[in-house]
């Protein structure tokens, strides 16, 4: 059995690292997909995929990316179930990143070393 996803998109939102109970580093990002075929209205329609990042994965998306660069992640993917206020249960998809590759940066000023 095989649980793997490639994902290549653009980060929606500066990634903010915060810490859990036990110290450990965790960083939620949304990555805007735009889709490769075209709707009824002839316009094409954007994913918005959320991932999460732990650790040194984390701490280093968030010091050299900014909302709009374009990332790769290699992760897998989550389900989870909760009830919510009402009661009812619900379900979340998430993936967990295992990888991320800093492809590239809307900041064309910034030094290329910084990315």
């Amino acid at each position: 059995m095989l649980n793997q996803v490639v994902l290549v998109g653009r980060l929606t939102d500066d990634p903010k690292v915060k810490n859990t109970e036990d110290g450990k580093e965790v960083s939620n990002i949304t990555l805007a997909i735009p889709r490769s075929f075209k709707n009824s209205e002839g316009e094409y329609d954007t994913d918005f995929i959320d991932i999460t990042l732990w650790s040194g994965i984390a701490s280093n998306t968030a010091e050299y990316c900014k909302k709009g660069d374009i990332i790769g992640v290699k992760g897998r993917i989550q389900s989870s179930s909760f009830e919510n206020k009402d009661g009812n249960k619900e379900f979340r998809v998430n993936v967990i990143a295992e990888r991320v590759t800093f492809l590239s940066s809307k900041n064309k000023d910034e030094p290329e070393s910084a990315r």
